[in-house]
């Protein structure tokens, strides 16, 4: 055992290799091949896609192994590589550019092309300019290519962006010399937290190292994988100090305390948010559990009864928790002997024979689910590798077939799931984003970097939430008899919960989201922890193996976990896995023990070794866990990855978030998966807060400037651009572009008795029943006006729209998305469209010869206004029926003066326009 704190990280053996990145493709694929390959894979996150520029040979390669997850019970022979081409010796031409050395040269002066450099001139021209230093590739050091190694295995490709750091603006142009320099130094920030991983790293430290023209880059590098979690995150004293002591952001509600939970919590503490966790059991981790087994004669053990290994070290942040706080990790060792029914050993060269086989079916239907496309989709991994079996007459006689059986027994047990069930298509997704490194236990359980994370985190223990409810206006948690408000909410319970539908979402979920929530699988795995007297079974393996005859139970007790040297006394797990799974959840525990005691007697009694009886047993039931129902996700049939991005997604307009394993594409049904999803989501809730405090800044302003921009409105609308039936709408007329922002307003006033545009009466419309709403409430008040921003060319569809208000109404509503609120909640975006058309305006002749597009019928029954407006129109059309440039000599509008009228609403008035929307989104529009 090596504590992880003695060796500031396991790259550093690694060779100091010189990394040249060069500038990606303008359009990379984000997308992994569902099975990564060398050979047939377009983009592998895990594979550096560098290229030597002066040579075509791909043989030269240096590799370090991987071992892929699927193998947690026994460790794959066939690991996977990182392969990094070997890169030419590079020297620096006096500018900090990257030159290649050439060994052909003939003089000491002569300098060869640069590597990369964005508009390169004619290399015949005599003439030659002075390099731009911006336009340089900077040098860090000369540790680059052991820095990305690091980045990559946080979850970075080494020499592009993900899709984040595209969302999050870190360049403003993808592709080119600023994105290498990025990447360069991001890779250079996350490798010197990593040295010392109990320092909270600033910008500072990085001045020095980087050239003052990149300071810009690297604030924005810094603050983006501070925001995001990338670093300076745990439970180090010197992160535990950045927590403020007042915290003065909006009220956060965590649902859960599971890994993800406490992540989260810990994360919107530091950035300042009021954070209260709501736990339905009595203890946090959820399904981390570790438990004290004792008995007599002071034997005890600590009993990890949920997540129990750590799948990865080299990037893993619950590995750089337990640094963090000085706890050793136990390699899981690689020996794993199997035995027979009868309790012999199996002999190793039918092992390896089996195993060589039952691989080789796996890439036969990794090659199969290619060839099949989309179709692959519907077939379930388990009926692939049945079919390849019996074609190819692998395992044939009785031994054989039961190591067959074990073998799938552990690739359930890796996937909680039965392979009946899993998609052939998508199993195995996340395997290209494997954190290498070694499989570990923490000695003394799980539960330590558990209580470290909970440490001055307010949960509230034994709250079962049964109803959240979000809106514009926040959050209402609602468990038991209990009532918790907040601005926002992050639900981190187990996909099994929202499955079964005991938390009531008000209102509901989007159809997308449940839809995602059913076709993903969610599995079972359970244990039966056993502490004995003494350790009879021998403390030189960590693992070992029981072969089943019956292919029903072939996950019963198939694999031991020995915990003698990690658990602080002899304690041994056997794992239920698969279809015996389900059926030990209804087992009694007598049994069970029973069971397990006769394996154990049958392997080494018979070497003379007596089997003593356990002094205490603990059988899981996490199946029957109400705040669990199983124990991870994966991808059953019909699923795909999509899936977990689509469980990750928020709704309510930034309200309610999701977090936990169920919600990463990349880390699935892993304890560190939840962790880093909490981080996520962390970022994302703060991104959401700080938006919205900046809208409110920009909306507060004295009455009187509200007054007057109200004023303002009304007065543009006296003379819009386009008017048909009730609505008008106003947009600067230099700028043609149809995505430029427009304002739609609606007049409600009386009920119409006839419609001007040849729709009866009787005619129905989904929002028929809303519009009647809306002009029954204000049928004896003044005229009511709602707005929204909208692009210009959705104005112009939806005059269009033919068959009345209503219609139209629909179609703004249903087909557009469109938000209709009050004039305060059209929100800062619109104030800036208004001033610009108001200074266009400012310019223009007077209202006799202004520009105006007018066509449709007359407002809805404006009775209440002191005189009718009376507008005539002729619109002349181009030859591909867009509307032709308009000029006054085109369009001549005589416009007779409309009453301004109140725009005050009241009380009543605004919660009935809460049913068309909170206007909080109305920016969005123009994205559209």
């Amino acid at each position: 055992m090596n504590p992880l704190d003695q060796t500031p990280d396991q790259f550093s053996s690694f060779p100091p290799l010189q990394f040249i990145p060069y500038p990606p493709p303008l359009n990379p694929n984000p997308n992994p091949n569902p099975n990564p390959n060398a050979n047939s894979s377009p983009y592998n996150p895990t594979q550096i896609p560098i290229q030597d520029p002066n040579s075509t040979s791909t043989s030269h390669l240096l590799s370090f192994t991987v071992p892929k997850k699927r193998r947690r019970g026994r460790p794959q022979r066939k690991a996977t590589s990182f392969h990094l081409p070997l890169i030419p010796n590079v020297t620096l031409n006096g500018n900090d550019g990257l030159f290649p050395s050439s060994s052909s040269s003939s003089t000491s002066n002569s300098v060869s092309a640069p590597l990369f450099r964005p508009n390169v001139e004619n290399p015949n021209s005599s003439t030659r300019t002075v390099p731009d230093t911006s336009d340089e590739i900077i040098v860090i050091n000369k540790e680059s290519t052991s820095e990305a190694l690091i980045a990559l295995s946080a979850g970075f490709p080494a020499d592009s962006l993900t899709e984040e750091e595209i969302d999050a603006g870190v360049v403003p142009v993808i592709g080119g010399i600023e994105q290498v320099n990025y990447i360069l130094i991001r890779n250079h920030i996350i490798a010197k937290w990593r040295e010392n991983v109990s320092n909270w790293v600033t910008k500072e430290m990085f001045l020095d190292a980087i050239p003052k023209h990149c300071h810009t880059l690297l604030d924005s590098t810094y603050n983006y994988l501070v925001s995001h979690g990338y670093i300076n995150f745990g439970v180090a004293p010197a992160i535990k100090e950045k927590v403020p002591v007042e915290l003065s952001k909006p009220n956060v509600i965590v649902i859960g305390a599971g890994l993800a939970g406490l992540a989260a919590a810990r994360q919107l503490m530091r950035f300042g948010f009021k954070v209260t966790v709501l736990e339905g059991r009595k203890r946090a981790g959820g399904r981390v559990y570790t438990k004290k087994m004792e008995g007599g004669n002071r034997v005890c053990a600590a009993a990890d009864l949920g997540g129990s290994v750590l799948t990865g070290t080299l990037g893993n942040p619950l590995g750089i928790v337990a640094r963090q706080l000085g706890y050793p990790l136990h390699k899981v060792r690689d020996k794993c002997p199997l035995y027979s029914l009868d309790g012999k050993p199996v002999d190793p060269d039918m092992d390896m024979k089996v195993e060589t086989a039952f691989n080789r079916l796996l890439d036969k239907a990794s090659r199969l689910r290619q060839l099949m496309g989309e179709v692959s989709v519907d077939v379930s991994l388990g009926a692939a590798l049945e079919t390849f079996r019996q074609v190819y007459g692998d395992a044939v006689n009785a031994e054989e077939m039961n190591l067959f059986n074990w073998h799938l027994a552990n690739l359930e047990y890796a996937n909680a799931g039965l392979l009946s069930k899993l998609s052939l298509a998508f199993w195995d997704q996340d395997d290209p984003y494997d954190m290498g490194g070694d499989h570990c236990f923490l000695p003394g359980g799980n539960g330590r970097l558990v209580q470290a994370l909970a440490e001055n985190v307010p949960i509230l223990y034994e709250k079962t939430v049964h109803s959240i409810r979000y809106g514009s206006d926040g959050v209402q948690v609602i468990a038991g008899s209990q009532v918790f408000e907040g601005d926002m909410a992050l639900c981190t319970v187990p996909l099994g919960v929202l499955k079964s539908g005991s938390i009531k979402f008000i209102p509901e979920l989007p159809q997308r989201k449940l839809d995602g929530i059913k076709r993903l699988g969610f599995g079972l795995l359970n244990k039966v922890a056993m502490l004995f007297p003494h350790v009879f079974w021998g403390t030189d393996l960590d693992t070992f193996g029981h072969l089943s005859d019956d292919p029903s139970r072939r996950g019963e007790f198939f694999l031991f976990y020995s915990y003698a040297t990690v658990a602080g006394g002899p304690l041994l797990i056997a794992l239920v896995a698969g279809e015996a799974a389900h059926k030990f959840e209804s087992m009694p525990p007598t049994d069970a023990v029973t069971r397990v005691l006769q394996i154990l007697k049958g392997i080494f009694e018979p070497q003379g070794i007596n089997v003593p009886e356990p002094i205490q047993t603990v059988c899981t039931r996490w199946g029957g866990d109400p705040f669990s129902l199983g124990s991870y996700s994966n991808v059953a049939v019909g699923a795909s990855g999509d899936d977990y991005d689509i469980l990750a997604e928020s709704v309510g307009d930034g309200r309610l978030f999701f977090a936990g394993e169920a919600t990463t594409r990349r880390y699935p049904a892993t304890m560190h998966g939840a962790f880093v999803s909490g981080l996520r989501e962390s970022s994302n809730m703060a991104h959401y807060a700080n938006a919205r405090t900046l809208r409110k800044k920009v909306d507060r302003s004295p009455s009187k400037n509200a007054h007057s921009c109200a004023s303002l409105l009304a007065d543009l609308f006296r003379e819009p651009d386009l008017e048909f039936g009730s609505f008008s709408v106003i947009f600067a007329q230099k700028n043609a572009d149809p995505r430029s922002a427009a304002i739609l307003r609606v007049a409600f006033s009386e009920p119409r008795k006839k419609s001007h545009e040849g729709s009866k009466p009787d005619q129905q419309h989904s929002n028929k029943l809303l519009f009647q709403q809306l002009q029954s409430h204000f049928n004896h008040q003044q005229q009511l006006h709602v707005y929204t921003l909208l692009s210009r060319q959705h104005a112009l569809e939806l005059r269009e729209v033919r068959g009345g208000d209503e219609m139209r109404l629909n179609y703004l509503c249903e087909k557009l998305g469109v938000k209709l609120v009050g004039r305060k909640g059209l929100g800062s975006t619109a104030d800036s469209v208004i001033a610009s058309i108001k200074a266009e305006r400012g310019n223009r002749k007077p209202a006799s010869t202004t520009l105006a597009l007018k066509s449709g019928a007359s407002k809805l029954n404006t009775g209440i206004l002191k005189r009718k407006m009376v507008r005539k129109a002729k619109i002349v059309r181009s030859s591909n029926g867009s509307a032709a440039p308009t000029n006054s000599n085109v369009v001549t509008s005589k416009v007779s003066e409309e009453t301004r009228m109140s725009e005050e609403i009241k009380p009543t008035d605004q919660m009935l326009l809460d049913t068309l929307g909170s206007g909080q989104n109305q920016g969005d529009m123009l994205k559209q």
